[in-house]
Parts: C-alpha cells; structure tokens; sequence
C-alpha cells in the first residue's frame, strides 16, 4: 500500500521541472528520499566501543584525544558541532 506525500516547491524549480517532461519527477523523489534513508540508517550502525577506537587509532587519531573532558568541555564541543550541522543542513538543497 502507498501513501502520498505532497511537497511544495519553488515555482522557478518547477518551470524548469518542466523542460524535461520525459523525466518521472515522482521516481526521483522517491530514489532521492530511499538513498538519504539509506544514508542515516548506516551512520545509526552500532559499533563496539574497542573496534571504535582501533578504528580512529588507524586513522592517526591521536589517544590523548580519546580522554574524558570535563562536563563544561563537553558542552563547549556538543554546541559547536550542533551550531555547524545546523549550518550545514541549512544550506543542504536536495
């Protein structure tokens, strides 16, 4: 069974939509959405903690960046990095 999802786009993406009548806009929609799922369902795999650290160390991660920080370090780093994903998925046109 299918659903349908109604999405709004600009009006100048949808004049030159237009301009290729051949193309199934609605297949390419539902590809687009099925890969991006694909994408978070791969980045949510659980890891076990030990390959994780064998994993960056072969990457050169250096170990002293392994340790605990303090609480206020941690909320420092957690506000940056949600500051730049939400930069960047701001900025993210399908």
């Amino acid at each position: 069974m299918s659903v349908t999802f109604t999405i709004r786009i600009p009006r100048k993406l949808a004049e030159r939509m237009k301009k290729f009548k051949e193309i199934n806009w609605s297949e390419v929609v539902r590809k687009s959405i099925e890969e991006y799922l694909r994408k978070l369902e791969e980045a949510r795999t659980v890891v076990d903690a030990s390959e994780l650290v064998e994993e960056l160390l072969s990457h050169g991660v250096d170990p002293k960046d392994l340790e605990p920080r303090s609480y206020e370090e941690e909320v420092k780093y957690y506000r940056i990095m949600g500051d730049r994903e939400w930069r960047r998925l701001s900025t993210t046109r399908a």
